[in-house]
Parts: C-alpha cells; sequence; structure tokens
C-alpha cells in the first residue's frame, strides 16, 4: 500500500475560494447575526476549514439599523470604553449606540466572536456593515445568504 497517498492537504490563503456574501440584518438578532456571520468570516461552514488560515469569505451585512435584541438588552446592555486618562470611562446603552452607530454595534458583536489573535484582526477586515439597503460591493456581485436556513 503507497501511504503517500494519504497527505493531508492543509487549505491556505490562496486555495480557500473566498466568495463575497451578502447578508440582510432585518429581523435577526444581534448575538445570533453575530455568531453566524463570524462562522461565516471565520470558514468553519467550510469543509476544508484550516484554523490557522483565512479560508473564510467575505461578508457584507446590510440594514443593520434594523437588528433586535432580546429581552431587555436594548435597554440594559452597555458598551464600556476607556479614553485613558483618569476618570475616562465612558459608556453607552445598546439603544444609544443603535441610534447613532448601528453598524458598529454589529462590528463589535462579530468582533467579540473572532480569535484574538493575529488573525482574528485579520479576519475582522473581511466584515462590511452598512446601515441601509445600499453597499459598495456591487462589483464582487456578492451571493445572497439567508441566516434563517444557515446553520
Amino acid at each position: 500500500m503507497d501511504t503517500l497517498s494519504y497527505k493531508t492537504v492543509s487549505a491556505n490563503k490562496q486555495t480557500s475560494g473566498k466568495k463575497w456574501l451578502l447578508v440582510d440584518a432585518e429581523g435577526q438578532t444581534v448575538g445570533r447575526l453575530a455568531s453566524k456571520v463570524a462562522k461565516l468570516i471565520r470558514g468553519k461552514h467550510k469543509p476544508s476549514f484550516t484554523p490557522h488560515a483565512d479560508c473564510g469569505d467575505n461578508v457584507i451585512v446590510i440594514n443593520a439599523e434594523k437588528v433586535s435584541f432580546s429581552g431587555t438588552k436594548l435597554l440594559d446592555k452597555e458598551y464600556v470604553r476607556y479614553t485613558g486618562y483618569p476618570g475616562g470611562q465612558r459608556s453607552l446603552s445598546a439603544e444609544v449606540m443603535l441610534q447613532k452607530h448601528p453598524e458598529r454595534l454589529i462590528e463589535k458583536a462579530v468582533k467579540g466572536m473572532l480569535p484574538k489573535n493575529k488573525l482574528g484582526r485579520q479576519l475582522f477586515g473581511n466584515l462590511k456593515v452598512y446601515v441601509g439597503g445600499e453597499h459598495k460591493q456591487e462589483a464582487q456581485k456578492p451571493e445572497v445568504i439567508n441566516l434563517d436556513t444557515f446553520k
């Protein structure tokens, strides 16, 4: 028996076959949307998933302002940041962030579900979030994904 035929082929960025995917966030719950988008960006839905390589797809999220929260998270959830100065801790409720910058809300949720290393920072660049139904990636001909049927 020839053992050379049993080599495991590991996918890399060049051989991954990246696609552009379009996701409509209208009516989706933020956490469930973010976990599915993070899975698409990471490439875990592909049979050629490789943990150490960027083999996921590029994802465009539209209608960011139309997401929903379950329970009372819209009022209770707070996003805390620190300016670096004494007494510089600032916080925004999810309700205020949804009104001012709804794209940041989705970006923060997805970024929290990616790896906390160089690969995670690189993968985060594969996410584009837009308020409204228009986006700037028409030239890439994105494929529409229905998250209700995606596992």
